[in-house]
């Protein structure tokens, strides 16, 4: 299925939105799911870092990003202090670092290279900008059916599992497997029941 990836307009902001309802089901919580004023903001201050694919007309896909400073990026914080909250009051236009805030995709339209071309998007954008590296707090869905069904063990440790091929987790392996560096896992970065509150930080030098 042929699809194509534009820049987000302001247009396309309230099929967006609708998107994350049907891409982040619960548990993940609603809370966290984009509001029209977030998207709007996004387009406001970095238009060049949001994008939407669409087939056929519709869109099937958004993928928002941010700059942030070095010190920004070497604090490996929150999700909230590092963005400065959905709104991104921390983007740094002069920064160093392209950070992706979300990827989402239809669950109809996954696995036909969406996320990839979201991906090679990203880094075309951080090497047209100069920036030093792409870098990101990522999911980790999988982590909660395994450490119950099929062994207890700690994030940090199914991130360890996950990066030397030893489980697949839905979210992480694909972006191991488009060349992102695993540095360590990030305790209680968002509210995420699945991933355990935690994200694996990631990175892609530019």
């Amino acid at each position: 299925m042929l699809f194509s990836i534009r820049s987000m307009t302001p247009d396309d902001v309230m099929a967006a939105v609708e998107l994350q309802k049907a891409a982040f089901p619960p548990p993940f919580s609603e809370d966290l799911h984009w509001d029209p004023a977030h998207l709007l903001r996004h387009i406001e201050v970095f238009p060049a870092g949001q994008f939407v694919a669409e087939i056929d007309g519709g869109i099937v896909g958004s993928c928002s990003n941010a700059i942030i400073s070095e010190e920004g990026w070497q604090s490996h914080s929150n999700w909230g202090a590092t963005l400065g909250g959905p709104f991104i009051h921390h983007h740094e236009p002069r920064g160093s670092t392209l950070y992706g805030l979300d990827i989402t995709v239809h669950p109809a339209h996954r696995r036909i290279g969406i996320g990839r071309a979201f991906y090679k998007t990203r880094l075309c954008l951080g090497n047209d900008l100069g920036l030093a590296r792409y870098g990101t707090g990522c999911r980790m869905p999988d982590y909660r059916s395994f450490s119950v069904n099929i062994a207890p063990v700690t994030v940090t440790e199914y991130a360890a599992k996950v990066v030397a091929g030893e489980s697949v987790d839905r979210t992480m392996t694909p972006l191991l497997r488009y060349g992102l560096r695993f540095l360590g896992v990030i305790e209680n970065y968002m509210e995420d029941i699945e991933s355990a509150n935690a994200a694996a930080l990631l990175e892609f030098p530019l």
